[in-house]
C-alpha cells in the first residue's frame, strides 16, 4: 500500500463526540455480529477499524449509516446520516452511466430525484471530482474504469454528500499507489476540515495512520491510539495463527491481504 502518513492529532476529551456507542449488540439474522460495543469518535477525528474478516467491520459501518438497526444499546451521531463509501465491486456494463453522475447521486439524498441540482449541488459535485484529480473521467462511463479510477469516483461520491462523517470501507484494497496516494491525500485534507473519518482495514501500516484504532473480533479487543491498540499481545487475539512476530516486525498472514 501506500506509505504516506499523516500528522495524526490526539483526540481531545474537549471535542464534541461526532459518534457515540454504549453497549452497542447488532445482529445479523440469529448470530451476533457486534457486541457490547462502547466507542467514542471526537469530531475531525480519524478512526481506523481493523479486525480479522468476519469480525464486524462493515457491520460497525452499516449500522452507522442506519442500514443496520442495533439489537440493543445505543449508537448517537453528530449531524445528518454519515456518507458510506463502499468496497470497489463489479460494475455492469450495460449501465449507462458516467464518471460525473456516479458523483452526483450524492445529491438525491437531501434533494430527491425529480428536483433539478440547485447551484450548491453543482458546487459540491464538481469539488469532489477535483479534489480527486477525476475531471478528465468526468464524462466516461463508470463501468469502463480501472479498479483505482472506480474508487476515486465512489470516494467524490461520498465527499459530495456532504455529510460531517465519511466512512469508508477498506478503501484501499487492491489499488494502484497512485489512487491510493489521492484518496489518502483527500482523507487528511476532509479531517483538517473538521470532518470525521471512520475507515476499516486490513493493513496494519494503514491503520497506524489514523488518531484511534479499533481492533474488533465482534467485540472491541482494544480501542485507542495505534501504538496502544496495535500490539503483539492484542493482535494475538484478534488474529490467532494468523499473527506471528519476527524481531520487531509484526506480521499477519490473511490469504487476501498483506500487513506489515
Amino acid at each position: 500500500m501506500a506509505t504516506s502518513t499523516r500528522a495524526t492529532s490526539k483526540p481531545s476529551t474537549q471535542t464534541r463526540p461526532a459518534i457515540i456507542t454504549s453497549g452497542l449488540d447488532v445482529r445479523r439474522g440469529g448470530t451476533i455480529a457486534l457486541s457490547g460495543i462502547d466507542l467514542t469518535v471526537p469530531a475531525g477525528t480519524a478512526l481506523a477499524v481493523i479486525g480479522p474478516n468476519g469480525s464486524g467491520k462493515s457491520t460497525l459501518l452499516e449500522t452507522m449509516t442506519g442500514i443496520l438497526k442495533p439489537h440493543s444499546g445505543i449508537i448517537g451521531l453528530d449531524g445528518k446520516r454519515p456518507a458510506l463509501v463502499p468496497q470497489t465491486t463489479h460494475v455492469d456494463r450495460s449501465l449507462p452511466i458516467t464518471v460525473r453522475e456516479t458523483v452526483a447521486m450524492a445529491r438525491y439524498a437531501t434533494l430527491g430525484f425529480i428536483r433539478p441540482f440547485r447551484r450548491s449541488d453543482r458546487v459540491a459535485i464538481d469539488d469532489a471530482i477535483a479534489r480527486l484529480e477525476i475531471e478528465e473521467l468526468a464524462d466516461r462511463p463508470f463501468h469502463e474504469l480501472s479498479g483505482g479510477q472506480r474508487q476515486r469516483a465512489l470516494v467524490a461520491q461520498g465527499i459530495a454528500q456532504d455529510s460531517e462523517i465519511l466512512l469508508l470501507d477498506e478503501p484501499l484494497n487492491g489499488l494502484d499507489v497512485a489512487s491510493q496516494e489521492a484518496i489518502l491525500t483527500v482523507l487528511d485534507q476532509l479531517v483538517l476540515e473538521g470532518k470525521t473519518v471512520v475507515v476499516t482495514t486490513h493493513d496494519l501500516d494503514d491503520a497506524r495512520r489514523y488518531d484511534q484504532v479499533l481492533l474488533l473480533k465482534t467485540k472491541a479487543l482494544a480501542v485507542g491510539p495505534p501504538s496502544e491498540v496495535l500490539t503483539a499481545t492484542h493482535l494475538r487475539e484478534a488474529f490467532g495463527r494468523r499473527f506471528t512476530q519476527v524481531g520487531d516486525e509484526l506480521v499477519i498472514d490473511d490469504p487476501h491481504h498483506h500487513h506489515h
